[in-house]
């Protein structure tokens, strides 16, 4: 089973996004992660999310999103070249000891130090969810105290030859 990312534009309404999980859930499907916002039009959101599944899983998925009234398009990106980020929040040990590597590490992964305390960090970072996982991967033995990620959001490439 492949990942695939899905970019929906709905309505901003009360209960649009249950009802777009209850369609993946009534079916079976797990959503991997997902996030929505407001566009530039305030009364429209766009969706993206992430799900594993074959051709006729992620066709049945998109025909059934298409179904629901309150969506407006349904895009599944990962079909073409896409932009992809997440964002993470690490609350990380820092003690006087650790301090200097922290920070070293924080600079490789382009990272930005948020908060400081006495004996943490909380950190932001933002990539692929490959290069926030290997982030977290490396701040774990130093001690992470608390991690808040966001679900990953994706933009298809603007065409170049227009």
């Amino acid at each position: 089973m492949k990942k695939r990312t899905i970019s929906v534009l709905l309505q901003n309404q009360p209960g649009v996004l249950s009802r777009v999980t209850g369609l993946f859930s009534g079916r079976g499907y797990n959503i991997e992660s997902l996030c929505v916002a407001e566009t530039l039009d305030p009364g429209v959101s766009c969706l993206t999310l992430v799900s594993k599944g074959d051709e006729q899983i992620i066709e049945q998925i998109t025909k059934q999103l298409h179904k629901l009234i309150d969506v407006l398009k349904v895009n599944d990106i990962s079909e073409q070249e896409y932009v992809e980020r997440e964002m993470v929040l690490i609350r990380v040990k820092a003690e006087a000891s650790t301090r200097a590597e922290v920070l070293r590490i924080i600079d490789i992964f382009r990272g930005k130090v948020v908060d400081v305390s006495a004996k943490s960090y909380a950190v932001e970072a933002t990539g692929t969810a490959s290069k926030i996982q290997a982030f977290i991967d490396i701040l774990r033995p130093i001690g992470i105290k608390e991690i808040v990620r966001t679900g990953t959001i994706a933009m298809s490439r603007a065409d170049k030859k227009k």
